[in-house]
């Protein structure tokens, strides 16, 4: 039986995450996740790929009004946080719009610990937005979808993988997902879901997560450790349009609450579902799950 392990929100974009035991599931994804996101001055944002520090950076939201931002070599800071106020362009790779600047402490904070001039801006109350995918929603500040979904017996099948090579296993927290399944038996199973649900809420497959550079930083230490678990994913996982993928994207399709311990279940698979493929020859059941072989 499949349920969810772990559930984790990420208030600032880039930077640590927090594991719940019980989260609210907005249409844009887990209450809080990427409400704040640090930007450049034309708005660009800016995240591990160029600024592996930001992994460092440990958010927390107290009586959700205030932002509460440690890391460490630099004081803490405690931000009023702004639902209104002065606007700052802000974009992300598939959206452009402006969000609420968070105030010039915060843009201090950054910006010195980043050594790059930088804006801590939230989403606004007209925040606007659609994601594509086969499944279409909206997200806050996610780099395209609300939502990412990973398994443990994908990580496990790939750790394998990086430990015949001669290296060193990653955790779970490199891939930055929102919701962990465990019951799945087979690797990549989340890459035949379509339609889902847990708790009170209901999710929809939008697309494959093509990784980036991300998951060779350790989000301990903001430190690139390269090259795994990328160098293992593309001798396996390779997406026709380039790069590799690990977990899938899904919209929300019905908001509710999950928790950690609820059921997983499976309305809508892409093919037969893994109980089904089971009892069928041999050769059928490989066909039917391509995503091993790319």
């Amino acid at each position: 039986m499949a349920r969810i392990a772990r559930l984790t929100y990420y208030p600032v974009k880039g930077c640590a995450g927090i594991s719940v035991d019980t989260a609210v599931v907005t249409a844009a994804g887990l209450a809080h996740d990427r409400t704040f996101m640090i930007a450049a001055p034309d708005g660009d944002f800016r995240s591990q790929r160029k600024h592996a520090a930001l992994a460092t950076v440990r958010p927390r939201i107290a009586d959700g009004e205030k932002l509460v931002l440690s890391a460490p070599g630099i004081e803490d800071l405690e931000v009023e946080i702004r639902h209104d106020g002065p606007r700052h362009p802000a974009s992300t790779f598939t959206w452009h719009g402006d969000a609420v600047h968070q105030g010039e402490d915060a843009q201090e904070w950054f910006s010195t610990l980043l050594h790059a001039e930088s804006v801590l801006v939230g989403v606004a109350p007209d925040h606007e937005r659609a994601t594509s995918g086969q499944t279409p929603g909206t997200a806050a500040f996610a780099d395209g979808h609300a939502l990412l979904v990973v398994s443990e017996s994908s990580l496990d099948g790939l750790n394998e993988r990086i430990e015949a090579r001669g290296g060193t296993p990653v955790p779970m927290d490199r891939f930055r997902p929102n919701i962990v399944v465990a019951g799945w038996t087979d690797p990549h199973t989340e890459d035949d879901v379509r339609a889902m649900r847990a708790g009170s809420a209901g999710l929809g497959y939008a697309k494959p997560c093509v990784r980036c550079s991300v998951p060779m930083v350790d989000q301990e230490t903001g430190v690139k450790s390269g090259p795994e678990p990328i160098r293992s994913l593309a001798t396996y996982r390779r997406a026709p349009e380039g790069g590799v993928t690990f977990g899938i994207k899904a919209a929300v399709t019905e908001p509710g609450q999950l928790a950690v311990g609820d059921e997983v279940i499976v309305h809508s698979w892409a093919g037969p579902s893994p109980s089904v493929a089971a009892a069928e020859p041999p050769l059928i059941a490989t066909a039917s799950r391509p995503a091993e072989s790319v």
